[in-house]
């Protein structure tokens, strides 16, 4: 029999279904990174950029592209600094809290802070256009920002809940399993968990400063489980990627360890950080 080809479809055969794209794998990281201290500082392609000099302000924050710094002066000014330019976005914050830390939104154009009576407010980092409320938490301290853009979360003065607030209905709801707090740094892509730092002491909570080292554990939000990450070694730090990718962080010497998981926990990467940065503050690692 004779067969015939009709746009694209061979008439008396059956064909296979075309294969389905596969996702590209992500790109692996190069160590760039932003560190925080008496300044913020990106290691990039072997070389340091400050990206501003901060002093002894612990109410700062990196953007995800590590190209921009914001912070809240001792006198509730929130500032943000890029390229060698200084612009005050809003004022009449709680200047002078440590936890009360701002956030950039995931594409680097926003961030997000704490205002009145547990507002959490976002505005453009051009001031282009006055701020707006996103709702209301009692969860503002180390605010982090999913990577979908839908969810904020943040532990509160009192050190004894986290909050997520979904910026679509402005509701925060409190996370399960948690009675005491003291840090978030970062949530997945999806908003389900955060990685945090729980109180190896109750007593000693400390007053809130962004922590230069801190044995991460990955929370649920929602069932309140709690994991800790399956690398070796002291772990002081973890922080999610846009991509769901999760880096830890491993002491070391004479520099620390960043260790690549993907979704599922397997081991992706390690990259050794310089020794410069041993015992700075990791605020963003750069894709």
């Amino acid at each position: 029999m004779k067969i015939r080809i009709v746009a694209g479809v061979v008439l008396g055969l059956t064909l296979a279904a075309p294969t389905q794209a596969v996702a590209a794998a992500p790109q692996p990281l190069t160590g760039s990174a932003v560190y925080g201290g008496d300044r913020l500082d990106r290691y990039q392609d072997g070389a340091w950029h400050t990206l501003a000099r901060t002093g002894t302000l612990p109410q700062v924050a990196a953007s995800p592209d590590g190209r921009k710094a914001a912070w809240v002066t001792d006198g509730g000014r929130l500032q943000v600094r890029e390229g060698g330019r200084t612009v005050t976005l809003a004022s009449g914050l709680q200047g002078g809290t440590p936890c009360l830390t701002p956030v950039w939104s995931p594409d680097s154009t926003r961030v997000a802070y704490a205002g009145s009576g547990d507002a959490v407010m976002s505005v453009k980092a051009d001031a282009s256009t006055p701020p707006r409320t996103l709702g209301r938490s009692k969860g503002v301290c180390h605010l982090a920002w999913s990577a979908n853009g839908r969810y904020l979360a943040g532990y509160t003065g009192e050190a004894d809940a986290v909050y997520r607030l979904d910026v679509r209905t402005g509701k925060a709801v409190r996370a399960k399993g948690v009675k005491q707090v003291t840090h978030v740094q970062s949530l997945s892509p999806d908003g389900r968990r955060a990685v945090v730092e729980f109180p190896a002491d109750p007593d000693a909570l400390g007053d809130g400063s962004w922590p230069a080292a801190f044995k991460p554990v990955v929370l649920d939000l929602v069932t309140g489980r709690r994991q800790t990450p399956k690398v070796k070694g002291r772990l002081i730090g973890a922080s999610y990627l846009a991509d769901g990718r999760l880096v830890v962080r491993v002491a070391g010497s004479p520099g620390n360890t960043l260790v690549v998981l993907d979704a599922a926990g397997a081991e992706l990467q390690r990259l050794a950080e310089p020794a410069r940065a041993r015992s700075r503050a990791l605020l963003q690692v750069l894709p």
